[in-house]
């Protein structure tokens, strides 16, 4: 069947994992921000915290029970709806289920993972059923890897067509990292040798990219003038995003190039940030040591609103290409959190409610809802701006 024929689903939005602490967030924005008339619903294995969610956000959404433990309660929730968002990770361990009921049902799923190995086992065990559905598996759609997919989908947009085009993001963040998270990337850093694993084996399912290049190279640590900050590069699954865009889309032109980077305005901070990632790593290889850091954050726990609401993220991108140079900004409040909850929120709306380009399968963020949602971000009050416009160095790329 077509996602088109999803109209006699029961509803139009369910929300998977909504009794954790990112899923009440993003419930609670879904009850404040879903447009009259939206068949939207709540879905949990625990029915007692629901329906105390349901009667905090006013009795207007459904409840649905349903446990990645119970295949044949997750095959009825993707069975339920036009759109699945979840939020019940590691999604490594918990997540296959739903991707594969959702990819069989036809049913657009979204989620929070920044697990690359778990992106690429999907696109390898489901892609192919998702394409004969029609169903859209949108991975990444919190600050993993929102920001970036569009903030470059966005940069790309201010460049000249059809010329090779290079852009660099620089990630600075005042914020506390959300359990999940932190529980995700200790579970990546101990899962080193299966992660390369899934890397090769999509690379052998996937189609050739014919007559173009997108590439995504770790960047080496430098002082980046343009952005006034050293460059740290960020091994994260937003590169990886970023090209998998530029492979989908001819709009990023014949040959792109994309890097990813924290920025760090003193040099002493950025080395100790490279020692802590190189200690948290080391760690992540000994259990007793990983389980005593999850500990420390648990998923499902987070600050408090207060503290939430002095967070702040900035990624700001430096796009050249045709001898243009811009200056872009995606900006917003807490990331972890809040924003995340607002960009799985305003995708699984754009899923849907909006009108799309036609895609199918595994696609990133950018290549299936692009402006739609950058729109429907900038209405939630997320920046996407240009900063400045300028003829690129005589030098060429850097």
């Amino acid at each position: 069947m077509s996602r088109l024929n999803g109209t006699d689903r029961a509803y139009d939005v369910v929300l998977f994992g909504a009794t954790g602490f990112v899923g009440e967030l993003t419930a609670e924005y879904l009850a404040a921000h879903a447009p009259d008339g939206l068949r939207w619903a709540i879905a949990g294995r625990d029915a007692q915290r629901l329906e105390r969610l349901r009667e905090r956000l006013g009795g207007a959404p459904g409840v649905l029970l349903a446990d990645v433990t119970d295949p044949d309660s997750v095959r009825e929730l993707a069975r339920s709806a036009r759109v699945v968002a979840t939020t019940v990770g590691p999604y490594v361990t918990y997540g296959e289920g739903l991707v594969a009921a959702c990819a069989d049902a036809g049913t657009d799923y979204l989620d929070l993972t920044g697990e690359p190995e778990f992106v690429d086992l999907m696109y390898v065990r489901h892609d192919a059923r998702a394409r004969e559905t029609g169903a859209r598996l949108v991975h990444a759609c919190g600050f993993d890897s929102v920001p970036h997919d569009l903030g470059a989908y966005f940069t790309v947009g201010e460049l000249p067509e059809g010329v090779p085009l290079r852009v660099d993001g620089y990630v600075r963040s005042r914020a506390m990292f959300s359990g999940g998270t932190f529980g995700s990337a200790l579970n990546q850093f101990a899962r080193g040798p299966q992660m390369l694993a899934a890397a090769r084996d999509r690379r052998h399912h996937e189609p050739r990219l014919m007559g173009r290049r997108a590439a995504a190279p770790l960047g080496a640590p430098r002082f980046a003038g343009e952005v006034g900050a050293w460059a740290l590069p960020l091994p994260t699954i937003d590169a990886q995003v970023v090209q998998r865009s530029a492979r989908a889309l001819e709009r990023y032109g014949p040959d792109f190039r994309y890097r990813h980077y924290a920025a760090v305005r003193r040099l002493p901070v950025a080395l100790g940030g490279v020692a802590g990632v190189t200690a948290l790593f080391a760690a992540a290889q000994l259990p007793p040591a990983r389980r005593w850091l999850s500990d420390r954050i648990r998923p499902g726990e987070g600050p408090s609103a207060e503290r939430r609401a002095k967070s702040w993220f900035s990624v700001r991108f430096v796009g050249e290409g045709g001898g243009r140079r811009v200056f872009t900004e995606v900006a917003g409040g807490d990331p972890g959190y809040d924003e995340t909850a607002k960009m799985l929120a305003e995708g699984a709306l754009a899923l849907a409610l909006d009108d799309l380009p036609e895609t199918s399968g595994q696609v990133t963020p950018a290549a299936a809802m692009g402006d739609a949602l950058i729109g429907r971000l900038r209405a939630a009050g997320i920046t996407f701006r240009v900063a400045a416009v300028r003829p690129a160095p005589s030098s060429g790329s850097r």
